[in-house]
């Protein structure tokens, strides 16, 4: 069966077509999608996990790239490894070599890396600044860029902080396609800090204000078709909106994120939301509940004490 978000990247004329990986675990299958013959779109389904996050697989001459490795760790339950070392080429006795680095080092996007430990040709870069600083050069985080070369393909590495301090988003130059994980997709965007992701949104807009974007892919969808959200973590996602976002959503985020309210605000294919702030407010309007309630129960007490003292003279 072809999965849904294929069907609607086919109807975005990216050339996608289903893949059968055989890579069924307990659970259900991993989706597979072709964008080309060396541009894959993988997905963890819903019945595997409520996060449903997408992995992209981008295959060079001299070695690929995989970005994230999913919410599942079970490779029994879901056979990340098995099923992006059985997309790769031969090279020589063994598979290309393949670089793992991650979006951003949430857990729903690096909990398969146990899979990829100690396989032969696979380097896995862990999702923290040091590291991506030691491994790519980033000299001034966030400022700067880094460049991937896979070998007659070259992948932009960006920092984007605000959503996670370790974020990135890619842009691959033989596609046109921006990778952009949590930082903007068709859904929530959790805003950690707005300062810092409307820099990084100002930033990434300026990086592709004079390039060509076919599309902008993020880590989940979270929203029907006609612009609802789903419900948090909703077990299944009826009439799911596309995957692909497009380039002026990219240049429209940073005056999203400037007007953002702080709290909570649509902005067409997106919502900001600030969960820390939200759960600031819950936790204050509790306690407001909380000693609203303490402060009746003590007038009633009060009030009935002085009545049952009126009584008993």
């Amino acid at each position: 069966m072809t999965p849904l978000f294929c069907t609607a990247l086919v109807s975005l004329h990216l050339g996608a077509s289903p893949v059968s990986a055989g890579a069924s675990g307990r659970d259900g299958p991993l989706e597979v999608c072709a964008l080309d013959a060396t541009t894959y779109v993988l997905r963890e389904p819903l019945a595997s996990t409520p996060e449903a996050p997408f992995l992209y697989l981008l295959i060079g001459r001299e070695r690929a790239l995989l970005l994230d490795t999913g919410d599942v760790a079970d490779p029994a339950v879901m056979p990340v490894a098995r099923t992006v070392l059985a997309l790769l080429p031969t090279a020589g006795t063994g598979k290309l070599p393949l670089l793992v680095v991650h979006t951003h080092g949430h857990r729903d996007h690096r909990e398969g890396d146990g899979q990829f430990a100690g396989v032969p040709g696979v380097e896995l870069v862990p999702a923290r600044v040091d590291a991506l600083a030691a491994r790519f050069g980033f000299s001034r985080w966030p400022q700067g860029a880094a460049v991937v070369e896979l070998g007659q393909r070259s992948v932009d590495l960006l920092p984007a902080p605000g959503h996670h301090p370790a974020e990135l988003v890619f842009y691959d130059r033989n596609t046109a396609l921006v990778f952009s994980g949590d930082f903007l997709l068709p859904g929530r965007l959790l805003v950690d800090d707005r300062a810092v992701y409307a820099a990084s949104a100002r930033r990434l807009a300026d990086f592709v204000r004079d390039l060509p974007v076919r599309a902008v892919l993020g880590g989940h969808i979270e929203k029907d078709a006609h612009g609802e959200l789903f419900g948090w973590q909703a077990p299944v996602h009826p009439d799911e909106a596309s995957l692909a976002l497009p380039r002026a959503d990219l240049l429209a985020l940073p005056a999203a994120l400037d007007a953002f309210n702080g709290f909570y605000d649509t902005r067409g294919s997106f919502v900001l939301v600030a969960p820390i702030r939200l759960l600031w407010v819950a936790g204050l309007g509790a306690l407001l509940v909380v000693g609203t309630g303490g402060w009746l129960v003590v007038r009633v007490l009060r009030r009935w004490r002085r009545r049952r003292r009126g009584a008993s003279r």
